[in-house]
């Protein structure tokens, strides 16, 4: 009963707030979410990246080893969605980003924060983290086919994890100031994010409902199944192990939506978009059951 209580307590607070975005996106569909987008991607998300790294006890070489098991994930992640795509008869290139970069900084952070505190809102910030790389490195390449290494020197985000992980790795305290300012940055980061997927959930289409809970169906059972794998191998426990699988099972992130939206064909775009959408709404009722399972036997 202690577990389903904490479980509500973890994912209530989530939900609501897409909840109230979705609300707000179908009250009005012409409600503009280009600020959230400007302000999460140059000062929110640098800021929610500086204080979950420096100010919630993880040193540097948890977050190191968490980064690394990560980017195992996704290896496997990549893999599954060659495979699903091979099946579905897919492009293997432009379809993969919402296969390997699940929603682990609008969805996942929260999520972890509420479980596990401080310290699990830390470890998912180094999945998160490498993500985000990923997002405006790999995500870009397979969207336009074509790599292009200036992009990543032209993402804040990328800055502030350096300068996080400065911190860590010289074990400097941060100053006061900047602890309280980007600790305010980043909760309403949070909020604001988690309603801006709320928004999006009202203007994204399904375009092919059968072919995107088949590709959902790996993003969000097949990932986690990945995540605990990937724990089990290197036998991993605890707080931290918790985290990384919690992350692992979130949905497909609308940022492949953007990224897509620029650079490939229309019929790709939609594809990503109707993945993006099953792939959410499958997510509220297996996240639960990640987390129940991750509080009951990773604490």
């Amino acid at each position: 009963m202690e577990v389903l209580l904490k479980l509500f307590e973890v994912v209530f607070p989530v939900f609501f707030v897409v909840g109230i975005g979705y609300y707000l996106g179908k009250k009005n569909p012409k409600i503009d979410t280009d600020f959230i987008t400007n302000f999460a991607a140059n000062i929110g998300t640098p800021g929610l990246i500086f204080f979950s790294i420096t100010s919630t006890g993880v040193t540097f070489k948890l977050f190191s080893l968490y980064f690394g098991y990560a980017f195992i994930a996704i290896l496997g992640f990549s893999l599954i969605g060659l495979i699903f795509l091979l099946i579905l008869k897919k492009d293997l290139v432009t379809e993969l980003p919402p296969f390997i970069l699940p929603n682990t900084g609008n969805m996942g952070l929260p999520i972890c924060l509420f479980a596990y505190g401080a310290k699990g809102f830390g470890v998912a910030s180094a999945v998160a983290a490498i993500i985000m790389l990923l997002h405006f490195t790999v995500g870009v390449f397979l969207a336009k086919k074509k790599f292009d290494a200036n992009l990543i020197f032209k993402t804040p985000a990328f800055y502030a994890i350096l300068f996080s992980v400065g911190f860590l790795y010289f074990e400097l305290n941060p100053p006061t100031f900047l602890i309280n300012l980007t600790m305010l940055l980043s909760y309403a980061t949070i909020f604001l994010v988690l309603m801006s997927l709320g928004i999006a959930l009202t203007r994204l289409k399904i375009f092919d409902f059968k072919n995107a809970v088949i590709s959902s169906f790996s993003r969000v059972i097949i990932g986690p199944i990945i995540g605990y794998l990937v724990i089990k191998f290197f036998n991993l426990n605890g707080y931290a192990a918790g985290s990384l699988l919690i992350q692992c099972s979130m949905p497909s992130a609308v940022l492949t939506y953007l990224v897509g939206s620029m650079y490939s064909k229309k019929k790709v775009v939609d594809n990503i978009a109707s993945m993006i959408v099953v792939s959410t709404i499958m997510s509220f009722f297996t996240i639960p059951i990640v987390v129940f399972f991750a509080l009951k036997y990773f604490n």
